[in-house]
């Protein structure tokens, strides 16, 4: 059975992005020991992707080959897309449908809810959202992006692990 899981890092306080939707504060944090082999691991376990317009923005103005390829993606927006080299986009607008679609799509694998936090905030509502793994990153960025701006109900730790550089996966399930 698919699971939806958020799979995110964010700084002490609670931030995904900086202030102005930056990360380069994350970045700084790429070589950390351990933190690639447990992210492939994580994508092999992925049958489907789903992210906000700003986040696919963010990633295409990176200048980077496209990061999932061979994974449909559903993107949440209502503006139309373009063609993406080596990306199988889709539009979504309602939570319900695209996710029976993505459950479809996945064969079995796991959904990963790239981000951002308010969409993540919308599958939570609609309680779509299955697991969050966390990865703290030991900087305090004082205002940008949260989380999850979303009242949740008592998560259940499940896993942790520790990384290099002081970056921590909290792996949570959502009761």
């Amino acid at each position: 059975m698919s699971r939806t899981v958020y799979y995110v890092a964010a700084s002490l306080d609670g931030f995904i992005a900086d202030a102005e939707g930056r990360l380069d504060w994350l970045f700084a944090f790429e070589q950390a020991a351990g933190v690639k082999d447990h992210y492939q691991r994580f994508v092999s376990s992925i049958g489907a992707v789903v992210m906000g317009r700003d986040t696919l923005d963010f990633v295409v103005g990176e200048g980077h080959p496209w990061a999932y390829q061979g994974l449909p993606t559903w993107v949440f927006t209502t503006r139309p897309l373009q063609s993406i080299p080596g990306a199988d986009l889709r539009v979504a607008t309602d939570v319900e449908t695209a996710h029976a679609e993505m459950v479809a799509a996945a064969g079995g694998k796991d959904i990963w809810m790239v981000g951002g936090g308010r969409l993540a905030a919308q599958f939570h509502d609609h309680g779509r959202l299955d697991e969050l793994r966390l990865v703290v990153v030991p900087v305090f960025l004082e205002r940008g992006v949260p989380v999850l701006p979303a009242a949740t109900s008592r998560l259940e730790l499940i896993g942790t692990e520790v990384f290099g550089m002081g970056l921590v996966e909290l792996h949570y399930r959502f009761k």
